[in-house]
């Protein structure tokens, strides 16, 4: 066989091989560059819905003549609010070209579930032996973690406003400031104060 001949064999057998490699470096790099990247794609007019629902739910819970009724106000909201934020979520995910499903989007959603479904399993251990009166400064304890926690995979505004739900969580378990309005206030404003924020910073 001609040396030329066994080059040219040689040099094709190389090619895919080259080919598979470059194809892996890529992928390691798109993977490297989404991981680093925070996911932008939380709505920040879906907080601002959800914000403005939470001051009709606060309102609506007020004129409840029992608790009971009052916990199926706040349980009917969330059960508005959250598919509604995760909704808007998703479309604008979308529209920046990427998915709620991406590795930065379900890390956040892995990240705030755990205290969530904490917060649930309370809340029904809370009704079961009928002590309820203390879940509006647990609710916001709650949803404060997991917000904190999530915001670790999004936008800086996100962080801080789990933060302030602790500060105010804090503030109604240990003094004697009206639970339930200060819980709807705080949920409304500051739903409303930082979806806005995220609106005007990260394009809706």
């Amino acid at each position: 066989m001609e040396p030329s001949e066994e080059l040219r064999q040689s040099s094709s057998q190389e090619t895919p091989a080259l080919y598979r490699k470059a194809e892996d470096n890529l992928a390691f790099i798109r993977s490297s560059m989404e991981s680093a990247t925070a996911f932008t794609g939380v709505s920040g007019a879906g907080y601002i819905v959800a914000g403005l629902s939470a001051f009709a739910a606060t309102w609506i819970a007020q004129q409840q003549p029992t608790l009971e009724r009052w916990l199926l106000v706040w349980m009917l909201e969330l059960a508005l609010a959250a598919p509604l934020i995760l909704l808007l979520t998703a479309l604008k995910a979308k529209q920046q070209g990427s998915s709620l499903w991406s590795s930065n989007g379900k890390k956040l959603l892995l990240a705030f579930a755990p205290a969530m479904t904490v917060g649930g399993l309370l809340t029904l251990n809370s009704y079961l032996t009928d002590d309820i009166q203390r879940l509006p400064g647990i609710w916001l304890g709650i949803y404060g973690a997991a917000v904190m926690t999530a915001g670790a995979y999004s936008v800086a505004a996100i962080p801080i406003m789990g933060a302030l739900f602790i500060l105010i969580s804090a503030a109604i378990l240990v003094t004697g400031i009206p639970a339930t309005l200060t819980m709807g206030v705080s949920f409304a404003l500051l739903h409303c104060l930082f979806g806005y924020l995220i609106w005007r910073d990260y394009g809706g």
